[in-house]
């Protein structure tokens, strides 16, 4: 298979190894702390190398405080878009709680039916892709592939 596939496995890899990290607010240190978007961006830097962009300091409500989907916008900027019947393991998801809000959990398919995520109270874990997730689904992402890490959309 193609470059692509690669980055896949090399996603559920390395985000399968994050499980048990601790959920610290705006961390992204394995075995250390993270929460959703750290994981991503931990996982991120140990795939490519390092992170298409650095968010900056955000506060837990920063998603409703501004009103901007800018999760979702970021995904857009550096992945490719997928149709969310076409999510596949090592894929990006993002999830919003409800359908005025914007999407502000991210999370890394490693299954069908599983992913990896970190929330606040909790540690990264694996957790089912059940019906109460897959109706929050704001968009599904494929990360780029490993030759080419810079490339954008």
């Amino acid at each position: 298979m193609g470059a692509g596939y690669d980055a896949a496995e090399r996603i559920v890899a390395e985000a399968l190894g994050w499980v048990g990290t601790p959920y610290r607010h705006q961390g992204s240190r394995k075995g250390v702390g993270c929460d959703c978007l750290g994981l991503l961006l931990g996982v991120w830097r140990s795939v490519y190398g390092t992170v298409p962009e650095e968010p900056g300091p955000y506060a837990a409500d920063w998603a409703e405080a501004g009103g901007e989907d800018r999760l979702l916008e970021a995904a857009r900027r550096h992945c490719r878009e997928k149709p969310a019947g076409t999510a596949a393991a090592g894929d990006l998801l993002l999830f919003r709680w409800r359908a005025s809000l914007p999407a502000k959990h991210a999370a890394i398919l490693i299954a069908p039916d599983r992913f990896v995520h970190a929330y606040e109270g909790s540690t990264v874990v694996v957790s089912p892709l059940v019906p109460q997730w897959r109706k929050r689904i704001a968009g599904v992402f494929a990360f780029p592939d490993i030759s080419t890490p810079d490339r954008q959309g």
